[in-house]
């Protein structure tokens, strides 16, 4: 059994353009309502927990219909298709609205934008165990995390160079985003086109060897479900739990640095991006042996040692006063701690799912991802408002404490493939 590298980072086009959107989406819209619509902490915060919000509804939802989805592109790719290209359609006429539109209509355009990217973000996401088998998922997964960096960082890179700052007679700064926009909006069509032209959804899916615990289905029946037992259900709940709260600690620093640089750091938006693109960058050079130790030492002990150094990381930047080299250092091993923790989780969430409902195990996933994302921006930000800045690696150092505690007690989804020796273990098909 070879693990296909090419096919999987084709796959993970699909990826990369919806971390490309979320990468621009969760740096420039804090900064939009902060400097142009002149909102608080506090409301920032609820707005920036709507996206969370509506995808609550929508990924399960269309997890769930892409399972049962009957077109000829297949399961996943009519949903990819008609997501990407929406978003990116509405993507464009945001700068539009910064520059010219009071806040009920850019509220609206966000609303709408959320609704098209939730409509592809399971489908997208399922595709990738539709056509890997089980044992090689956390290696694949790796591929896809590394796919979906590479777009977070084109994202964090781009607003160092597409973003004008301009200042007005009376010294007040602004910022044209037009440029970052169109980008991102170039790099979902691009990659949407892409993957349309070299996956064929349905004839790698018919490829795929049955999977061990299940029957094969009759013709015109749907493929059986898994039904689990009480231990694996009770894995399942700690583990969508620990989901939940380590995504409460990462996505509280991720939705407010650029805020909480500018503020406490005393550095500029650029300076702030480029520590998030530290952490992207060397994340991107983590997955691939993320996922290679993975394979040696097991899921569960990697996400352990990824939440461990998020710990410290928090921690330490919890005791910085002000900008310097060693917020470089920290945000570095924290691209590493999140890289363990992203290419494990979801594949022991799917890997307790049959073939016939991955897409609803995928829903499962974001269901908790998202609900930590809807509760943290509101309560860091109510904290950050009301506390003070200093709150908020305290917060997210918390977080992840608890989902180590979490995570320990969780006992299935750890598949290891049969440890290969030498070279074999770095065996792929191009």
């Amino acid at each position: 059994m070879k693990f296909n590298a090419k096919r999987t980072a084709l796959v993970g086009l699909a990826f990369m353009a919806i971390c490309s959107f979320w990468g621009l989406y969760d740096f420039t819209v804090p900064l939009i309502l902060r400097d142009t619509y002149q909102l608080g902490d506090t409301v920032s915060g609820v707005v920036m927990a709507m996206d969370n919000i509506v995808a609550l509804v929508l990924l399960p939802l269309f997890g769930a219909l892409s399972d049962r989805c009957t077109l000829r592109l297949g399961r996943r790719m009519p949903f990819i298709l008609f997501g990407s290209l929406t978003a990116a359609g509405l993507l464009l006429v945001v700068p539009v609205v910064v520059k010219y539109g009071p806040l009920p209509v850019f509220l609206v355009l966000l609303g709408l934008l959320l609704l098209a990217m939730g409509t592809y973000r399971s489908p997208a996401v399922a595709l990738m165990p539709d056509v890997t088998p089980r044992p090689l998922r956390s290696k694949a997964n790796a591929i896809i995390n590394l796919m979906g960096a590479i777009g977070s960082a084109f994202s964090l890179a781009l607003v160092n160079v597409a973003v004008v700052t301009t200042v007005d007679e009376m010294g007040v700064e602004s910022s044209d985003y037009t440029l970052l926009f169109v980008c991102v909006a170039a790099v979902m069509v691009a990659s949407t086109i892409v993957l349309l032209c070299t996956i064929r959804e349905r004839k790698l899916v018919a490829m795929m060897p049955p999977e061990p615990q299940e029957e094969p289905a009759k013709a015109g029946e749907e493929a059986p479900k898994r039904h689990l037992s009480k231990g694996e259900m009770t894995s399942l709940v700690l583990l969508l739990a620990s989901v939940a709260l380590w995504f409460m600690g990462y996505n509280a620093i991720t939705t407010a640095f650029s805020k909480y640089a500018t503020q406490v750091w005393s550095v500029t938006p650029g300076e702030a991006a480029n520590c998030m693109l530290v952490a992207t960058v060397v994340a991107i050079i983590s997955y691939w042996p993320v996922g290679l130790i993975s394979s040696r030492i097991g899921r569960k002990r990697m996400i352990l040692i990824g939440i461990g150094i998020l710990m410290v990381c928090f921690l330490g930047g919890a005791l910085m006063q002000s900008m310097s080299w060693f917020a470089f250092v920290l945000f570095g091993l924290v691209g590493i701690g999140w890289a363990s923790i992203n290419v494990n989780s979801f594949p022991m969430v799917v890997e307790l799912a049959s073939g016939a409902d991955t897409g609803k195990y995928t829903g499962y996933y974001y269901t908790f991802s998202m609900a930590a994302q809807v509760l943290t921006p509101v309560l860091s930000g109510a904290l950050l408002e009301h506390v003070g800045y200093h709150t908020l690696f305290p917060y997210s150092l918390a977080m992840v404490t608890i989902a180590m505690i979490t995570m320990s007690q969780v006992r299935h989804g750890d598949s290891r493939p049969d440890a290969k020796r030498g070279l074999e273990a770095l065996d792929v098909e191009d």
